[in-house]
């Protein structure tokens, strides 16, 4: 009973707030009847490699800021009690005045979930490929300003060992990729 005519529809939130959104609206589906109407709030996210104080961060991003994503079927007072959660401006709709709000079609949902997941796989493909031989600069930590010729690539630890003179005498160095830009 609670599957039949549920679609996909976006709930314009404020910027910032989402994750507060999806919090109190799958409180609301999980507590009140509200559970009968909306099988699923969802916020895309992606998984984001920054680099603070020369560590790989991963942080997740919301892929679209400002939406909350509800599969729901729009009968009675869903609508209502779906507009009116905290933090929430309005449904997505069409541009006539008093529009009812619409569905996203199905490859909008798929390409949607699909770009989602593909962002994750893609995060540990962003390491930069150095090649042995290369010429190299250190960026971060004790060597910082040092250059240097890559002497061997380890690709699973995303590291690569270098040589440097220090005091006239080669010296290997094993740094992260993100220690490192090319000359």
């Amino acid at each position: 009973m609670a599957e039949e005519k549920q679609e996909w529809y976006v709930l314009r939130a404020i910027s910032g707030k989402e994750a507060k959104v999806k919090e109190v609206l799958d409180a609301a589906v999980k507590n009140t009847d509200l559970g009968r109407y909306v099988s699923q709030v969802l916020i895309p996210t992606e998984k984001v490699m920054t680099t603070r104080n020369g560590k790989k961060v991963v942080k997740e991003r919301t892929l679209y800021s400002g939406y909350v994503f509800v599969k729901a079927n729009l009968t009675g007072e869903v609508q209502y009690e779906l507009r009116n959660t905290t933090n929430v401006i309005d449904f997505l709709r069409g541009r006539a005045k008093g529009s009812q709000p619409e569905s996203l079609r199905e490859s909008e949902v798929m390409r949607m979930l699909g770009a989602a997941d593909e962002l994750r796989e893609t995060v540990d493909d962003e390491a930069e490929d150095y090649m042995v031989g290369e010429a190299v600069k250190v960026t971060f930590g004790p060597f910082t300003g040092f250059s240097g010729v890559v002497k061997e690539v380890v690709t699973p630890k995303q590291k690569i060992k270098v040589e440097v003179k220090i005091f006239g005498r080669p010296t290997v160095l094993e740094l992260e990729n993100s220690q490192v830009e090319r000359e």
